[in-house]
């Protein structure tokens, strides 16, 4: 499965349409007002936040993503760019990033940059799933525990979204607020890509692996994800 095809399986979840409209209400924007949706994606965010009156910008570092977001929304904004470096100037009003931090190794660097493209006073959102703490119901629990570590191990920031709250009150942002949700994963392709990743790491082997992916997929198994959304108001520099 491609990495647009996952993408797209995860909008398509139970819940998701309603966790990106809760992302936008904490944008809490003005009508016109102009807003950078970091890590865009095939531009679902940014299509849906312009269909609600706001001058939506999108920005990823994949160009294949953004070549696809331009074929899907072609009268939406879309540039390829780096979190830490992003193409725009300032005067944003909203600053939005779902399902990005975890995959940064310096979310320091990145929120300081979003400080200088937010206008005094802009707000910024980001959520995302806690990747340590999948919750997933098994008849194997500590070769369970073993493949979510696993899975966890290969992100560069898989806790990240626990610590919103403290990493966003350390870069100067006020009026801090964190809100969480449960998320449901599933399917035989995201087991398969668990066990994948548990196998490669030698954190099990593959025929533990097979196994624990028998249960899960005869049993129409699925995953319970803590889900955290972090809203605050830019205020003095990191």
């Amino acid at each position: 499965m491609s990495m647009l095809q996952r993408l797209d399986a995860a909008d398509a979840l139970p819940g998701a349409a309603e966790l990106r409209a809760r992302t936008y209400e904490l944008l809490r924007l003005e009508p016109g007002s102009a807003v950078l949706d970091v890590g865009c994606g095939a531009g679902l965010a940014v299509s849906e936040l312009s269909s609600r009156g706001f001058r939506a910008v999108g920005v990823d570092l994949s160009a294949e993503m953004i070549e696809e977001a331009h074929r899907r929304s072609p009268g939406s904004e879309f540039l390829v760019g780096d979190a830490y470096a992003l193409p725009v100037d300032g005067g944003f009003a909203g600053y939005r990033a779902d399902k990005v931090f975890h995959e940064l190794a310096e979310p320091e660097r990145a929120l300081a940059e979003a400080r200088r493209v937010l206008a005094p006073g802009g707000r910024i959102v980001l959520s995302g799933p806690d990747w340590e703490a999948l919750m997933i119901d098994s008849s194997y629990p500590a070769l369970t525990r073993e493949i979510v570590r696993a899975r966890a191990s290969v992100i560069a920031a898989p806790r990240i979204a626990r610590g919103f709250r403290r990493l966003l009150t350390g870069c100067g942002f006020r009026e801090v607020s964190v809100e969480g949700v449960v998320g449901f994963l599933g399917g035989a392709t995201f087991f398969r890509g668990l066990v994948d990743v548990a196998v490669r790491v030698g954190a099990v082997s593959g025929e533990e692996g097979e196994v624990w992916l028998a249960e899960q997929v005869d049993g129409e198994g699925f995953v319970a994800v803590p889900q955290f959304l972090a809203s605050g108001r830019a205020g003095s520099s990191c």
